[in-house]
This record gives C-alpha cells, sequence and structure tokens, in this order.
C-alpha cells in the first residue's frame, strides 16, 4: 500500500522539488500541491492523503494554524512540517498544533522519505538540529519547574496572591505580614526563579500552575 502525501508549500520551486521526490519514492504517492492555506485546507479534507508536508511560512493563514484546522477535521491526518526554520518557538508551536515530524528544507531527499515512512509507522522524525532544539527546551522547562521547586511554602503563598493580581498592602493584609516582609519574599522569589520583575515571576508560575494547584 502507497502513502499518499499532500504538500503544502507556497515557493513553485520547493513545491516542486518535494512533489518530485515523493513521486519518486516507490513507497509513496502524490496526492496534490497547494500554495495556500486556504486552498489546501478544503482539498485536504476532500483528498483525505495520510501524510501532509506543510511549510509554516505561507502567505496570510501560516501552517501552524492549517494544522491545528486540519486535526480538528482529519485527527488521523499525519502532518510533517517541512520549513526553513530552526527556531524553538516555531518548532514547538507546530508541535502544540498537532505536526507529528519536523524536517528542514535542506534535508536530503532520503532523509524526507525516511521521515515520512517513519511519521506512517508512528515515528516523530526530526532533523537533527530540531531535534537538539526539542531537548534544549525540555531541559529548560526541567530546570523552571525546579527553580519553582526551590520556593518555601510562604514564598509559594505570596506568589500565588501575586498572581491572582493582589497588590503588596492586600498580599500583607491576606497573609498577616508586613509590607516589608512581602518585599522581602519578592526578593528571594525573584532570585530563586532567576528573574527581574513581577511579570516574569508571575509568568514562570503560570507555566507550571498545574503542578502546585489553583490555590
Amino acid at each position: 500500500m502507497s502513502i499518499r502525501v499532500a504538500i503544502v508549500e507556497d515557493d513553485l520551486g520547493v513545491q516542486q522539488a518535494l512533489k518530485a521526490i515523493v513521486t519518486r519514492a516507490p513507497g509513496l504517492r502524490f496526492a496534490g500541491a497547494y500554495g495556500s492555506a486556504e486552498e489546501a485546507f478544503d482539498k485536504i479534507l476532500a483528498v483525505r492523503p495520510e501524510v501532509a508536508l506543510v511549510d509554516i511560512n505561507l502567505p496570510e493563514k501560516n501552517g501552524i494554524t492549517l494544522v491545528a484546522e486540519l486535526k480538528a477535521k482529519l485527527p488521523e491526518l499525519l502532518v510533517m512540517m517541512i520549513t526553513v526554520y530552526e527556531d524553538g518557538d516555531q518548532i514547538f508551536a507546530a508541535l502544540q498544533a498537532g505536526a507529528a515530524g519536523y524536517l528542514l528544507k535542506r534535508s536530503e531527499p532520503e532523509e524526507i522519505v525516511q521521515g515520512i515512512e517513519q511519521l506512517y509507522a508512528g515515528g516523530g522524525p526530526m532533523s537533527p538540529a530540531v531535534a537538539s532544539k526539542v531537548i534544549a527546551f525540555f531541559q529548560q522547562k526541567a530546570k523552571r519547574t525546579d527553580e519553582l521547586g526551590q520556593l518555601t511554602a510562604r514564598e509559594l503563598e505570596i506568589l500565588k496572591e501575586l498572581a491572582e493580581g493582589y497588590r503588596y498592602k492586600e498580599i500583607a493584609d491576606r497573609c498577616k505580614i508586613t509590607i516589608d516582609t512581602v518585599r522581602m519574599h519578592l526578593r528571594h522569589i525573584y532570585a530563586k526563579l532567576h528573574v527581574q520583575s513581577r511579570t516574569e515571576a508571575v509568568v514562570k508560575f503560570m507555566e507550571n500552575k498545574s503542578r502546585f494547584g489553583s490555590g
């Protein structure tokens, strides 16, 4: 059985190159190529390929948005992002949207074919450069979680109050401590979380809120 592959790429040269790679591979079958997210959405819903190769940087609606919309309608669709970007934010936005693989356009043709086959077999193929970004992201995430774990019960209580929008005076009243004590705890919180402001501290807390409960 051939794996039917659709291509979403606005650069005609890249689109033709990807089409040639898919067409030449004995285990793959070309299912269509589209130059915009809008066109691709309707056509892919109609064609229902097994795999879609999707560029991130599409005109108007980007590829990440397209992936999220396609996965909502076709949860069984396997999506491989094909892009020039190695940016961590782009990678994780694509993966969160539902992409299962992420390869760079400079990948060799055989890498792309193998990636599609791995994707279809249940794998999550990534270029080495992308995989290193993934590892770095999770290492950083673990570090952020460890930082929160260093907070004392009182510091965590104050950080929760801060995240809920209370002012220093209100936090002092609610915790039955002085404003100076609140400020002292905040200095310790900022130092442990390696942040410089209330906003940065709250962002770190909100990223890991489920770990500590809604308070």
